[in-house]
């Protein structure tokens, strides 16, 4: 089965001073503000494709890093993963940080950071990026 997920986005005047919306059309989960100020200088209360993509890679990874400590025997009680994507005005997205704490029984700190580096590589997410430098950090809780 292949699933399409769509959001939409409506931008109104220039990159500069203009501003717009995207909403998730496939969740209905909400409409939020974006503009350039944001994406270039930080804001906390506008996202950005940085945070969008961020928020994909941490659920992707999560997904799969509990997928594969399953398939391994050990599954994990809990896994949080922050995304940190990185953008520089001029250049573009130049990476992304992923940084996992899992509370995981019975399993070593090495194995654990053999599994959280294949799926690091493996989600479709971090395939999907594979034009950046993605790095990990992962720690057993």
């Amino acid at each position: 089965m292949t699933v399409t997920s769509e959001a939409i986005t409506t931008w109104t005047g220039s990159l500069a001073e203009g501003s717009g919306t995207v909403a998730f059309s496939s969740s209905k989960l909400g409409t939020f503000p974006i503009n350039w100020k944001a994406r270039s200088e930080g804001s906390d209360t506008t996202t950005t494709p940085e945070e969008l993509i961020a928020a994909a890679h941490a659920s992707c990874f999560s997904m799969a890093l509990s997928h594969a400590l399953a398939e391994k025997g050990t599954p994990p009680e809990r896994v949080n993963t922050t995304a940190s994507v990185t953008f520089k005005p001029g250049t573009g997205i130049t990476g992304s940080h992923l940084n996992v704490n899992a509370t995981v029984p019975g399993l070593s700190p090495e194995a654990f950071q053999q599994i959280a580096d294949d799926a690091k590589t493996n989600c479709p997410v971090s395939q999907a990026l594979s034009g950046i430098e993605i790095t990990l950090e992962a720690t057993l809780a």
